[in-house]
């Protein structure tokens, strides 16, 4: 095919492809199809989207169709492929000028000319990058873009070959020259106007540059060994020496940063603590990162760190004046630190900090020195430069632990430095409280607590919202430690709880008032009960806080948590909440809402701790349970909550709660016992288990669907310990509590295995004695003896055949639940409780709930608590003698081990 015939022929075949009639489309598209494989046919594509003044869109056309072709017949192997005398020739066309004027197709043209280069380079195109390197260097702006878009997409797509020997060539061609490359791409940037179009692009290929090494550097560090050197001469001299001045830029300084941190914690590089277990490479590189971390070096990215990068630029100073909480928030949100350059430096000083500690530490505390006594109000750079200095001395709090006596600090000048009340030492007196926040979990004498919240008093009516912000922070860091004492907080909380209410209610912005939230709810947590007093206001605000964020669901989980804190303070007094807390819990629990999704954790959290502190059942909460069945048909994480959330209902109020709800519940279990974990069975298992205990006349009749296969699971021998030590809870409870039904149950279960009842009988003891072992919980333990001994007296054959199991069974529980008291030499059932009795409380532990004294008073009336087994055995026995007469309860007894009889002797005769 003619060159230039051949152009013209398929430039009007193109012309035709690109027409919007069909009937002119479809043939000019298969003839290009045709075309395809022809020898000529790609280099008149060339020609063609090269004439710049040809139609945009039959240029647009030749490109697709040129790009399309590289994917089916660039390859050696390909059938039909391009002859080798063409590919050369197309390979020095496509990079024969950079100046393609339409955007569209100059980035078309760069990912073409980034596929070829996936197959050729650098062997058969060695001349590629040079050539693009050079093209990058032209003072014409379009020139120098165009080859600046092509250079990002063949970096980006030779960076990505997977095959090791492309690895090979990519590291020997690229990465070995990288750093003159980007030095010289850094250098044209410094002569590129900022507001020029390439300007952007020059910075995208330098960075894709530097994610190139960081990506090597993190999936093959060995490999990356001797490139360290050369990477860290290259990052600290850009980021850390005057280098950069004019060149360097936001995310290029962060991905040095990000390139010295990693080499720095690399593990790789990392000796063991005996070194001649380690690596030879490791060894290399341990001894290259001692080579360069010099005193010299490492005391300049120390300094250079804080005094220059840790400032408060212009930029931040403005914003905290102009959108003060925006400024907080900011300066909250600092975990982002791959892509954000202050909390990047602030890692990275750490990282370093930690690896270097002791060569770091003088200089840092040589730094603060300098500083020492309040700084003059009208030195605006002295007062920037105290809170980097003292924003390093936080962060690097626990490397700083054994050089650093912050309670002396603490007393002799920051305490000075917060009452500085001038407006233009607001920079301090707020960096000087975050940084007693960083230190107050570190080194912080409990004595000096009350000086710390009388502070706190004082900065929470600082005239400047982001200290008011910054202290309500500390203030949370220092009731959540684990030295917090209440009764040192106590004289302080009414005046610091006015104060934080008065900042929620200030704060206008969603995340502001979601971080103030966190703070009252974790004083409302740690005081307790004795927030009640103070409450009142917040109590009032909180539905129209509620009604405001309808469209900020996170600040409405902080809502649901501040009201979870404030139940459990409230106790039983929560219930005068119900008005608002009730519809509350109503919407974040109903999936029926598309709030649920983010409300429905906290949501349930709220249900389980009003049940929990409710004094008595109200029409109101029991309606919500109607969004039950759905949440346990989710079976999501929460269904734990949801089962706690049940066994609250029937502690609380089980006739009013089984009377509206058993049916729908007996149904909701029955579906998910065919289709649940062995952990979800033990819940549902433990509610009914709940029931039987509550109500044990009713009980059984509610359940009667699901007890059969609780028989069943015994017959068979369940072989999951915790379910059978369920299935023998509950079969205990029915057959103590409920003799009749236990007694249809069994003659059920006969008819449908067409087995003689008795026989079922014996196999249930059977192997109830058997996996006796099964069953750990004390109060299961003696609630099986008690149900086993329920049978005597007896007759029955089958029961005086299972006789020994039944006293082995009862001496093991004696053992489990007798203590004998040393004065008297008599045994005593340490579960019977006689009365009620008040727990007494230390501050450390949580209050009682009216749900632990509901159980306290079940507790009263349940056989477990209420008889003692020693004294049932003794009457059990006894009956069964007076039935059998004394030589048959010999005969009986004959088949007991004689040990067990001493035992059980022993134990009797000590009433």
């Amino acid at each position: 095919m003619d060159i230039n015939s051949a152009s013209t022929v398929v430039l009007q075949t193109l012309t035709q492809a690109a027409s919007q009639d069909t009937t002119i489309l479809k043939p000019a598209e298969e003839q290009l199809k045709r075309w395809e494989t022809q020898p000529g046919f790609y280099s008149a594509l060339l020609n063609i989207f090269n004439n710049h003044a040809l139609d945009i869109n039959v240029r647009w056309l030749a490109v697709l169709y040129f790009k399309n072709g590289i994917d089916r017949y660039w390859r050696r192997i390909a059938p039909h492929a391009l002859s080798e005398e063409e590919k050369s020739s197309l390979r020095a066309g496509l990079i024969a000028n950079f100046n393609e004027p339409v955007n569209q197709i100059a980035t078309q043209i760069g990912v073409l000319i980034a596929k070829v280069a996936r197959l050729d380079c650098p062997r058969h195109w060695p001349e590629l990058i040079p050539t693009l390197l050079e093209s990058v260097k032209a003072q014409d702006d379009l020139h120098q873009h165009r080859a600046l878009l092509t250079f990002y997409h063949v970096t980006k797509t030779l960076s990505s070959k997977k095959l090791v020997a492309d690895k090979k060539l990519f590291q020997d061609e690229f990465l070995n020259a990288v750093f003159e490359r980007l030095k010289q791409f850094l250098e044209c940037r410094r002569q590129v106007n900022q507001e020029n179009t390439c300007s952007e692009k020059l910075e995208k290929t330098i960075i894709l540059f530097t994610k190139v090494l960081l990506d090597f550097l993190d999936y093959h560090p060995f490999s990356f060994i001797s490139l360290i050197q050369r990477s860290l001469e290259f990052a600290v001299s850009y980021v850390f020496t005057g280098a950069g001045e004019g060149v360097v830029f936001e995310r290029f300084i962060v991905q040095c940063m990000n390139l010295i941190k990693m080499i720095v914690k690399n593990d790789a590089y990392k000796p063991a603590k005996n070194t001649e277990e380690s690596k030879p490479e490791t060894m290399e590189a341990h001894k290259i990162k001692i080579y360069f971390f010099s005193y010299s070096t490492l005391t300049e990215i120390c300094r250079r760190l804080v005094s220059h990068y840790f400032l408060l630029t212009p930029e931040e100073l403005s914003m905290w004046e102009e959108d003060p909480e925006g400024f907080a928030v900011e300066e909250a949100a600092g975990d982002s630190y791959k892509y954000s350059l202050r909390p990047c430096t602030e890692v990275l000083f750490l990282d370093i900090f930690h690896e270097y500690s002791q060569t770091l530490t003088p200089v840092l505390l040589e730094m603060v020195q300098n500083l020492h006594g309040p700084t003059n109000v009208d030195n605006t750079v002295g007062l920037v430069v105290k809170d980097a200095v003292y924003n390093a001395i936080g962060l690097a709090a626990y490397e700083l632990f054994d050089s650093v006596d912050f309670d002396q600090w603490f007393n002799s000048q920051l305490l000075a430095e917060l009452q500085v009340t001038h407006i233009r030492y607001k920079l301090i007196r707020r960096r000087v409280i975050w940084l007693i926040g960083q230190w107050i979990s570190v080194k912080f004498k409990s004595e000096l607590r009350p000086m710390l919240y009388e502070a706190i008093l004082n900065l929470m009516q600082d005239q400047d919202r982001v200290v008011r912000i910054e202290t309500a922070t500390t203030l949370k860091l220092a009731v959540d430690d684990f030295e917090f004492r209440t009764e040192q907080f106590v004289p302080f909380l009414e005046n610091i709880f006015s104060l934080l209410f008065h900042l929620l209610q200030e704060v206008t912005e969603c995340d502001t008032k979601m971080h103030v939230l966190h703070v009252i709810s974790c004083v409302i947590e740690r005081v307790g009960m004795q927030i009640r007093p103070y409450v009142g206001s917040l109590v009032q605000y909180l539905p129209l806080l509620w009604k405001q964020s309808e469209d900020h669901n996170m600040l409405r989980c902080a809502i649901l948590t501040t009201l979870v804190h404030l139940v459990q303070g409230l106790g039983a007094d929560s219930k005068n909440l119900y008005p608002f807390l009730l519809p509350v819990i109503q919407l974040s629990t109903d999936v029926s809402q598309s709030p649920h999704v983010y409300l429905l954790e906290d949501g349930l959290e709220l249900w389980l701790v009003t049940l929990e502190n409710s004094p008595s059942i109200t029409t109101e909460l029991l309606g919500i349970f109607q969004n039950m069945s759905a949440l346990l048909e989710l079976g999501s994480e929460n269904v734990r909550t949801c089962f706690q959330i049940i066994n609250a209902y029937i502690f609380l109020s089980s006739s009013e709660f089984l009377q509206n709800f058993a049916a729908a519940l007996c149904q909701s279990f029955c579906e998910l016992m065919q289709d649940i974990t062995t952990e979800g069975q033990v819940q549902v298992l433990k509610v009914v288990e709940n029931v039987l205990k509550v109500n044990p006349i009713l009980g059984p009749q509610i359940f009667q669907p699901l007890l059969p296969s609780v028989l069943k699971g015994i017959l068979d021998g369940e072989k999951y310990p915790v379910v059978m030590s369920t299935y023998l809870g509950i079969a205990g409870r029915v057959l103590l509590q409920n003799t009749g039904f236990f007694s249809s149950l069994l003659n059920q279960i006969a008819l449908e295995l067409n087995q003689e009842m008795e026989q079922l009988l014996g196999n249930i003891i059977e192997m109830w004695v058997d996996r006796m072992d099964n069953i750990t919980q004390p109060e299961r333990r003696k609630l099986s003896a008690l149900a086993l001994l329920s049978l005597l007296p007896s007759e029955n054959s089958v029961i005086q055949d299972k006789f020994c199991g039944i006293i082995n069974i009862c001496v093991e529980a004696l053992h489990d639940v007798l203590s004998e008291d040393s004065d008297t030499g008599t045994y005593k059932d340490c579960m019977v409780m006689s009365h009620f009795e008040e727990q007494k409380v230390s501050e450390d532990e949580e209050p009682p709930t009216e749900q632990d004294r509901r159980k306290k008073l079940l507790a009263l009336k349940d056989p477990v608590h209420s008889v003692s087994l020693q004294q049932f055995a003794y009457e059990k026995l006894k009956a069964q003698q007076e039935l059998l007469g004394e030589q048959g309860f010999q005969s009986l007894m004959e088949s007991v081990d004689t040990e067990v009889i001493r035992q059980l002797q022993g134990f009797l005769q000590k009433l």
